[in-house]
């Protein structure tokens, strides 16, 4: 059974960083398409950023520069940093996965199998 179990958030200061971990079991993930996504508030779920099989990543036009994706497959896991933290990025963030290579990270959340339960960023002002 595959599971994704992200940690890291927590509550912050504007200006502070935060570094998401996102590690995965029951299977290994070295090739497949991960993502972050993120839920504010009364918000739809928006896509923060994808990591495709070529190392490529694409960010969400409005974040980049602040968000910076990794991964670690020996660790079957995907990291997020992100710094400059603001109000506004307050959201439960969650890491995603397919079963597809993709060398374009899909920015869809309906392209991506697997999710985990989310983790909590609080940034105070």
């Amino acid at each position: 059974q595959v599971q994704l179990a992200e940690s890291g958030g927590g509550l912050v200061q504007a200006g502070g960083s935060l570094r998401l971990s996102c590690a995965a079991s029951g299977r290994t993930f070295s090739r497949e398409a991960m993502g972050w996504f993120r839920q504010g508030p009364g918000k739809e779920r928006e896509f923060v950023a994808a990591l495709g099989w070529s190392g490529r990543t694409d960010y969400a036009d409005s974040l980049k520069g602040r968000f910076t994706f990794s991964r670690d497959n020996v660790k079957n896991t995907v990291f997020l940093r992100i710094t400059s933290l603001k109000p506004e990025d307050t959201a439960v963030y969650f890491c995603a996965a397919t079963d597809s290579t993709y060398y374009s990270p899909p920015k869809d959340h309906n392209q991506y199998d697997y999710w985990g339960q989310g983790t909590q960023v609080t940034v105070s002002s």
